[in-house]
This record gives C-alpha cells, sequence and structure tokens, in this order.
C-alpha cells in the first residue's frame, strides 16, 4: 500500500526514510486546517492524497499550495485547557524542566 506522510517538517520526515512526504504551512494542533472547516479540511486531504499520484522518487517532498491566515505568532491553536495525559504529568514535566535548568 502507497503511503503519504502530511506534516509540518518535512526536512524531518525526509531525513527518518518517508517515501513521499506532502509538506503545509500550518500551526502544529492544526495540520488539516481550522476546526469545523469541512471544505478546506477536505482540500488540504484531497492536495495530500495526490501526491501519491505526482511524485516521483523515493523521499520526494511535495509543498502543498496552502498558507495559514495569521502569523505564526499570532496563531491561538491550543484548547482551552490541558489535555488529560499532560495534566497527569504536569508535575513531573516542571520538574524535569526545572532540573534541566540546573
Amino acid at each position: 500500500m502507497s503511503t503519504v506522510v502530511l506534516t509540518m517538517v518535512p526536512e524531518f520526515n525526509r531525513e527518518i526514510g518517508m517515501p513521499r512526504v506532502a509538506a503545509i504551512e500550518y500551526p502544529f494542533g492544526r495540520i488539516i486546517g481550522e476546526v469545523n472547516d469541512v471544505a478546506g479540511q477536505q482540500d488540504v486531504l484531497k492536495a495530500a492524497l495526490s501526491v501519491l499520484e505526482t511524485a516521483q522518487t523515493p523521499g520526494e517532498v511535495v509543498h502543498l499550495p496552502f498558507t495559514w491566515h495569521e502569523e505564526p505568532k499570532h496563531t491561538k491553536w491550543h484548547p482551552p485547557e490541558i489535555s488529560p495525559i499532560i495534566k497527569l504529568y504536569l508535575d513531573e514535566i516542571k520538574k524535569a524542566g526545572a532540573d534541566a535548568r540546573k
């Protein structure tokens, strides 16, 4: 089965040997687009799948023709509250960060 990776970090995926890479310049957590933007998400997925037809060589990176609607520093992609797994390990994460700064 042919595969394609949709990613915001194409250099990393190319280096680890992905067969086909569809690169998109969207923020982390929003790889296929805005929440509830069904048409936009479908466009991204169709473009990513088209890489299966257009990629000519192994490891080829195809940059998709989409840009995010605001500057990365203004993008608000975090949910209003932290995820349950982060909440569970938050004390350990903070401790590890403090230890690393020592």
